[in-house]
C-alpha cells in the first residue's frame, strides 16, 4: 500500500473530496480529507467513513492512520484566522 493508493480509495468512497495522503514508510500514513459529506458529522463518524473506504487494509497494510477531516466550510474558517 502506498499514499497514492490510499488517496485513490478515499476519493472513490467520497466523491469530490480533496485528499492529501503522506507516508514516509508506506505503513504509517497521515491524511487530510476535506469533504462536504462530513457536514453535520462528529469527528468519530467522519473517521469511520474514511476507515470504511480503506476496509481491511486498516490494521493490516496500513498500520497507523492519522486523520484530519474538516468540511470545506471549516477549511475556509481556518483560512480566515
Amino acid at each position: 500500500m502506498n499514499a497514492a493508493e490510499v488517496r485513490r480509495r478515499i476519493e472513490v468512497a467520497l466523491p469530490g473530496a480533496q485528499v492529501d495522503v503522506r507516508s514516509d514508510d508506506n505503513v504509517h500514513f497521515e491524511a487530510t480529507v476535506v469533504a462536504s459529506q462530513f457536514e453535520g458529522l462528529r469527528t468519530l463518524k467522519r473517521h469511520q467513513l474514511v476507515y470504511a473506504a480503506l476496509g481491511a487494509a486498516v490494521g493490516g497494510e496500513i498500520h497507523a492512520l492519522s486523520l484530519d477531516t474538516p468540511t470545506p466550510a471549516e477549511v475556509a474558517a481556518r483560512a480566515d484566522r
